[in-house]
């Protein structure tokens, strides 16, 4: 059964419980690693001058405590493997919509399973959706 590195359990730990659920229920099906959780001002400043993030800090999801963002990728990582990426945030999205966590992923940020809209692709970020 696949599971997380210290590394992945250290950086899943600084997000929100729903995004440390969600995401420790993942593992036990997808073998994946956290990439990011929490993100302090220098690392979300180079995040956005490196293009990776459209936000400047403290304006992030990743920027708030706990973090209400992570960044999760699965193995084999394969920044390239376009369509094995959409895959697996298909398979965070069912588990998510299971377990009752609303969730918007940058794959698809206006959540109309329409891709080909995207003016920013993000695949590897999950980030919480406030319900009022």
């Amino acid at each position: 059964m696949p599971h997380f590195s210290e590394s992945s359990k250290e950086k899943l730990a600084t997000c929100h419980y729903d995004l440390q659920r969600l995401f420790n229920e993942v593992i036990k099906h997808v073998d994946c690693k956290i990439i990011c959780g929490e993100r302090g001002r220098e690392e979300q400043t180079k995040a956005f001058e490196d293009g990776k993030s459209k936000v400047q800090y403290p304006n992030g999801k990743h920027n708030k405590r706990p973090s209400e963002a992570v960044d999760c990728i699965p193995y084999p990582i394969d920044w390239k493997g376009i369509n094995r990426l959409y895959m697996f945030v298909g398979y965070v999205r069912g588990v998510a919509n299971s377990m009752g966590i609303k969730i918007r992923c940058g794959a698809d940020w206006d959540g109309d399973f329409e891709v080909k809209d995207q003016t920013f692709d993000d695949l590897p970020h999950f980030e919480l959706v406030k319900t009022k």
